[in-house]
């Protein structure tokens, strides 16, 4: 394994959610008439855990939650060189005229989110879409997107790789830069 530097500490990172928790309940209030939405795979970590926080710390009951995989709607899965292997889409209501909060772990180039909000269309057409993203890699966007909520904002050369290391429960999480993407990334 490569050598990476620490960005975050698993403290630090359990203040950074709790802040976003705040924010969105600031924003969100009761979540009447919008969801949640964690992107497959990594994104669904994060959501899982910003969900969770909603809903035992700060006793938001009624929270519409899913998990949506893009796979399929990424401009590049015809140009990979491995089989992709597809994650179970978990969505049980739709989003016509709902606020959405789509959740992923880091935003780089926004190809990802782009490819959300294809898939999205197909449970909808929701009145807003707002982007939750741990990490921001502010430089380098494909796409003319930014994060509505950020946790925390990293820049960074063009080979370098950002990933959030889990504990063992997915509660916490350190969040690291490496000189490259490995190959097993």
């Amino acid at each position: 394994m490569q050598e990476g530097r620490e960005l975050i500490s698993f403290q630090k990172f359990d203040i950074a959610v709790r802040r976003l928790c705040h924010q969105l309940i600031e924003n969100f209030q009761e979540f009447n008439n919008a969801c949640i939405i964690g992107l497959q795979p990594r994104g669904t970590i994060l959501s899982d855990l910003i969900y969770n926080i909603l809903i035992k710390e700060f006793g938001l009951n009624s929270i519409e939650y899913g998990h949506l995989d893009i796979t399929f709607y990424r401009d590049d899965y015809r140009d990979r060189t491995k089989v992709l292997r597809a994650s179970e889409t978990r969505m049980d209501f739709i989003v016509e005229r709902k606020k959405v909060l789509l959740i992923d772990d880091v935003l780089y180039t926004g190809r990802s989110i782009h490819a959300a909000m294809s898939a999205l269309q197909h449970y909808g057409r929701p009145s807003s879409i707002e982007l939750l993203s741990f990490i921001d890699r502010r430089f380098n966007r494909d796409f003319p997107i930014q994060a509505n909520y950020t946790g925390l904002i990293v820049d960074a050369l063009d080979e370098a790789y950002v990933k959030l290391v889990w504990n063992e429960a997915n509660t916490s999480s350190s969040v690291f830069i490496y000189p490259y993407k490995s190959e097993k990334e």
